[in-house]
């Protein structure tokens, strides 16, 4: 089994559906932590809230692991511990 771990930046924007609840909107992958701050400032006023994160994702199944914040604006969920 190998390590086929990466570090990826992606933006989650976030709505409020008809009861309220926050729904996260499509991803945006940016190629470095500055890009994804960037985007994630440029479209926070079309939404409920926004979040940049870097995470590390497993290439083999797609699972991201270790979220950290780099930037957010208005509601975002709580992450799981």
């Amino acid at each position: 089994m190998s390590d086929a771990k990466s570090i990826k930046f992606i933006v989650v924007p976030y709505r409020k559906n008809k009861d309220g609840v926050l729904q996260p909107g499509e991803l945006r992958q940016a190629s470095t932590e500055f890009g994804a701050v960037r985007i994630a400032q440029s479209i926070a006023s079309g939404f409920a809230g926004i979040a940049a994160y870097e995470v590390l994702v497993d290439e083999e199944d797609g699972t991201m692991d270790a979220p950290r914040i780099l930037f957010q604006d208005g509601a975002i969920p709580a992450m799981a511990e």
